[in-house]
């Protein structure tokens, strides 16, 4: 991208570091920044809450414009998880829904649906894999009259594979059903706009394409969602007036920050805020089509070394994560092992070598790549 980034991430003073799908690299302005509120706290105590209460709502305003929604409507929470548990215990399920999901979606967006499944009987229609691939005309045929919920990942983790919310978030939206995305793969690597795609609820986190510090999930609710959940994820930031102790009986916020139980962690929003910030300055549109590049080169230096690329490549499927996979059966353990006795890391997943580049790196981290892989 350019070198102005990359000095921000001291990991790559040292590392090919490709595995912004498992944890990324932090930059050097967001670790100064959570220095600087722990040093607040050190000094000052709680003298300068408000400031950390800004600082929180700042980065929220960020997340919201990455999505194309507004502030109100995106909750702070602690993971992915959180997210997708408080909204599987907020809907009133019945004996004859059915939730539409995808079989390899990464647990967070699995568990929290076998969880209702299992409590409420409720049915869990699971599309599987083809080639690397999810059939989206397969997958949207097990959406029926019955379903009240649809979920999947943004981009799939094992596999890299970018699905069409608009078109899912059609079908889902015709049977008056809810659509609820996994975006942690892919908020950070491109731009949303969850409105125009009908996601109707969106969880994710910051330690991943956000190269931002562990601890801070988001979950956005449209107006529709909201309307229908009754939230249980509550505590005493959830009302209308929280700093009112007196008043018990206030109703809890209209939006999704009734989903916010309880003050976070501060020193982290700090930090968050730094790098979004670097991305939103950077572009994410700009970051998108880097990544494509870069991993259109990777993918060409494949060609004629014993590996099979796994991810789909197609228009509007591809994603910044490539999985490949030795044509000689070499484990992609053992692979990843190699690398990184190598200062190159990257992710073993199931039977695949995830590769995932960000806006941090550059071509050399490829070559390099390239040229020690078994």
């Amino acid at each position: 991208m350019d070198e102005a980034i990359r000095s921000q991430f001291a990991a790559l003073n040292q590392y090919a570091y490709l595995n912004s799908a498992a944890v990324s690299p932090i930059p050097r302005g967001a670790v100064e920044a959570v220095i600087s509120q722990l040093n607040d706290v050190a000094g000052h105590g709680s003298e300068h809450y408000t400031d950390w209460v800004a600082t929180k709502d700042r980065a929220r305003s960020l997340i919201a414009g990455m999505l194309n929604v507004r502030p109100e409507q995106v909750a702070f929470m602690r993971n992915t998880s959180d997210g997708f548990a408080a909204v599987a215990n907020s809907i009133d399920w019945k004996k004859g829904d059915n939730i539409v999901s995808f079989e390899g979606e990464f647990p967070a967006n699995f568990y929290p649906w076998r969880m209702v499944r299992d409590r409420y009987g409720v049915e869990l229609r699971l599309c599987p894999e083809r080639d690397g691939r999810i059939d989206l005309d397969e997958f949207i045929g097990l959406i029926d009259s019955s379903t009240k919920l649809v979920a999947i990942s943004a981009v799939q983790y094992a596999s890299g594979f970018q699905a069409d919310l608009e078109r899912i978030g059609l079908a889902t939206r015709d049977v008056d059903a809810l659509f609820a995305v996994d975006i942690i793969q892919a908020l950070g690597a491109k731009a949303f706009d969850l409105p125009a795609q009908h996601v109707d609820i969106a969880s994710g986190a910051s330690h991943k394409w956000l190269c931002a510090p562990e601890g801070c999930g988001m979950l956005y609710l449209s107006d529709r969602a909201r309307e229908l959940l009754e939230p249980s994820f509550v505590g005493w930031i959830s009302v209308e007036t929280p700093w009112d102790f007196a008043d018990r009986e206030q109703p809890f916020k209209p939006n999704a920050l009734a989903m916010e139980s309880g003050t976070g962690a501060s020193a982290l929003f700090y930090g968050l805020e730094q790098s979004l910030k670097l991305l939103t300055e950077t572009g994410l549109e700009r970051i998108e089509n880097y990544l494509n590049d870069l991993t259109d080169q990777l993918c060409d230096s494949l060609a004629g070394k014993r590996y099979e690329i796994l991810s789909s490549r197609a228009p509007g499927e591809r994603s910044s994560i490539v999985c490949i996979k030795h044509t000689n059966g070499m484990h992609c353990n053992e692979i990843a092992k190699h690398l990184q006795e190598r200062d190159i890391i990257v992710s073993p997943r199931i039977d695949r070598l995830r590769i995932s580049p960000h806006f941090y790196n550059n071509s050399e981290d490829i070559d390099r790549l390239i040229e020690a892989l078994p």
